[in-house]
């Protein structure tokens, strides 16, 4: 999951769409009531770092993240991977959960450093690695859910960043594509959908604050190499496709009646998503981002643009490699035009001229960046259909977290955000849009990144103080299920009817939760402690005004 902190400002403004773009005419209607295409995959995610556990067990090489959790004062809390929920040990557990909310498919990814500890497949293949995804695979298909493979999420072996410097080295193109080979071999007879790579605008963004483009650049040409290599090598005995996930959040103009800020919000999207899609599906970078970065590099005084260059043969290299587009999308945006000077140095963000703001009446409910606007889910994929001629799209990533120190697993507001989004969803496919399966992120509450554990996705709470790491089915839980059996939302007074029966069946889990004892003192202190402390620290407080008084006096 991304969790970039956004640097945004609040506008309370209530527009509509542009006419620039016919798709989204009329688009913010009410609720539809109707049911999703025949065979429509429904599903949740995870990642391998995020959910595993078990960094240094059974010949696992450390990863980048292993790495950087480890320094004191990186993460929340000072949180890490190295258990999180235990997913290498609790994974036929977990898979029973899946199969009784009836998913059709689930979306993992394979740690590079557990099956190749150095990174590289000519030094060691480790087999307990290998034996892991082999059994989890099985599992899943065994109970009738389709395996969707992330190769890459974020977790690079530390060994190849500190010998090569990680994505800025065009090394990693074929290291990369000999661990996906390696996948392909051991993997593929039963693995039929591919993802190279999860969300690469934050690896390029957060990973590299110098090298960003360099870093977008090399892993661009990784995924054309191991789209040709499963193409050439493995397509005709195997059957699978391979796709690419990118996370984008939907710009709208904050004034449709200036060009300019109609210019600035597609802007924002080409920077965003266009970044990646337009090189795999049309050959090139966005024009609007040769132009935008190769000015601001001139005016640094730099003899070329910091955006590389595709040569010609790249370019049609690169064109196509793509059998579905995975499609992660979480929020919105109001866009308008902001001119950024070009001496404030080399940024990403500037190179844009543009600023991004939130209507402060959005629901935001967990992550400081995320606010609940469903009708922008609707807009970004009608403009994937029209942009890059409609392609095949799994939602890779859909979802919303809660930034809250309690324990009630009655998430009516993730109830809520789902409902909406996927009716967005459901309401772009009345429109065309091609999209053929959605993943709710996430399946458990899991490491998020740098924010540790501070902020939970999951439709399952895990409870990451008890060294058992129970999961305990949130109201979401139900009210998914609910889509899933009936691919959609049949009727008005049935959809009405699945929150209710969901907050009951919540209110049971609330109980089972508070039997934890460690769970049962947490909420004592909550409950107890904490406003005992606050009533001392107010009469503290008033004494002291007392006193502070009488000496004025």
């Amino acid at each position: 999951m991304l969790t970039v902190p956004y640097h945004v400002l609040a506008l309370v403004l209530f527009v509509s769409a542009s006419d620039d773009f016919d798709w989204t005419k009329n688009e913010r209607t009410s609720f539809y009531y109707g049911t999703f295409p025949t065979g429509f995959s429904w599903g949740a995610g995870s990642s391998a770092y995020q959910t595993e556990g078990a960094w240094n067990i059974d010949g696992k090489g450390m990863s980048i993240w292993d790495a950087f959790a480890h320094k004191k004062g990186k993460i929340f809390s000072n949180d890490t991977g190295d258990s999180s929920c235990d997913g290498y040990y609790k994974f036929k557990d977990d898979v029973t959960l899946m199969k009784d909310m009836k998913f059709n498919h689930y979306r993992f990814s394979i740690s590079w450093p557990r099956i190749l500890p150095s990174g590289l497949k000519s030094e060691h293949i480790n087999e307990k690695g290998i034996k892991y995804y082999n059994d989890l695979i099985n599992m899943l298909l065994d109970n009738k859910i389709t395996p969707i493979v992330t190769l890459y999420h974020w977790d690079l072996p530390q060994v190849l960043q500190e010998k090569y410097g990680g994505w800025q080295n065009v090394s990693m193109v074929n290291y990369f594509n000999d661990f996906a080979n390696l996948c392909f071999e051991r993997f593929g007879n039963r693995v039929k959908y591919w993802i190279t790579f999860n969300n690469p605008w934050s690896i390029a963004v957060e990973g590299y604050e110098t090298g960003t483009y360099k870093a977008a650049h090399h892993i661009i040409k990784a995924h054309a190499k191991v789209w040709h290599t499963y193409d050439m090598q493995w397509r005709s005995k195997q059957k699978g496709l391979i796709g690419i996930s990118l996370t984008a959040d939907w710009g709208e103009p904050v004034d449709i009646t200036n060009q300019r800020d109609i210019e600035a919000a597609e802007r924002y999207i080409q920077f965003y998503m266009g970044w990646f899609a337009t090189p795999i599906f049309n050959g090139d970078y966005p024009q609007v981002m040769k132009d935008y970065i190769g000015r601001k590099s001139g005016q640094q005084g730099l003899g070329a643009s910091r955006l590389p260059v595709f040569s010609p043969q790249e370019k049609s290299y690169i064109k196509g490699t793509c059998d579905f587009l995975g499609l992660g999308h979480f929020t919105t945006r109001y866009i308008t035009l902001k001119n950024y000077p070009s001496g404030i140095g080399d940024s990403y963000f500037a190179d844009r001229d543009l600023a991004e703001l939130v209507d402060p009446q959005w629901p935001d409910p967990g992550s400081e960046w995320l606010y609940s606007v469903p009708w922008g889910f609707r807009r970004l994929l009608n403009f994937v259909k029209t942009q890059y001629g409609n392609p095949m799209i799994y939602v890779t990533e859909n979802g919303v977290s809660e930034k809250v120190l309690c324990t009630d697993l009655c998430d009516d507001w993730r109830v809520k955000y789902f409902k909406d989004y996927i009716n967005e969803m459901l309401k772009a496919i009345k429109d065309g849009a091609n999209v053929k399966g959605y993943t709710a992120w996430s399946f458990l509450d899991n490491f998020e990144w740098d924010e540790g554990y501070s902020e939970r996705f999951g439709l399952y709470y895990v409870d990451f103080r008890n060294k058992n790491k129970p999961r305990y089915p949130k109201a979401s839980v139900q009210f998914y299920k609910r889509i899933i059996s009936s691919n959609g939302f049949p009727n008005q007074r049935e959809v009405e009817s699945w929150k209710r029966k969901a907050v009951e069946t919540c209110s049971s889990s609330n109980q089972l939760l508070a039997a934890d004892p460690l769970i049962g003192h947490m909420e004592m202190v909550t409950e107890i402690v904490v406003p005992t402390v606050c009533t001392l620290c107010i009469l503290l407080s008033a004494v002291f005004l007392m006193f502070l008084l009488r000496g004025r006096l």
